[in-house]
């Protein structure tokens, strides 16, 4: 069983599964996605599910098949908490919720003319504490690497991306 805070749980068919049980907090998948990180590099790109799968696969010793599964009917899971109550609290993780969008007069880009949007509910996600740290010390971990970069540029000396001249 996964339980997703209070009101919903759903059952990870205990008879395939009774070899791993996952703990009923959030901190235990925060945990995990957080040591998923460091499998990644730190450069920006697309990291699949298919990439997610093999990861946590490797650190908790199921199969890459029965980990697909689990993670799969996580995130049905979510999508049906999502559609039937409208919100999902994931603690220690974050709020998704559906929120109406109200229907608004908007402008064509390419024509400028003014164009009628209706009304649609849309996915939001407010992340928890945990997760604003972490983004806050990536924020102040990247002001300094650009600092650092700066002062170097600025000394001219040499540094990890080149010379420190600009290809004069």
């Amino acid at each position: 069983m996964v339980s997703f805070g209070l009101a919903k749980t759903i059952d990870l068919d205990s008879s395939r599964y009774a070899t791993y049980t996952w703990s009923d907090s959030w901190a235990s998948w925060l945990s995990l996605f957080s040591r998923l990180a460091t499998h990644f590099p730190r450069e920006t790109r697309v990291v699949t599910k298919k990439e997610i799968v093999r990861t946590i696969s490797e650190e908790i010793g199921l199969t890459q098949l029965k980990t697909k599964e689990i993670v799969q009917k996580t995130f049905d899971a979510i999508v049906r908490t999502l559609v039937e109550d409208r919100r999902i609290e994931l603690r220690n993780f974050g709020v998704f919720e559906v929120k109406r969008r109200a229907p608004r007069k908007a402008r064509n880009p390419r024509t400028g003319d003014d164009v009628f949007v209706p009304e649609k509910f849309v996915v939001t996600f407010k992340p928890g504490k945990e997760m604003e740290q972490q983004v806050r010390e990536l924020e102040e971990q990247a002001a300094a690497e650009a600092q650092a970069h700066t002062a170097s540029e600025t000394s001219g000396t040499p540094t990890a991306y080149g010379s420190g001249s600009h290809g004069s």
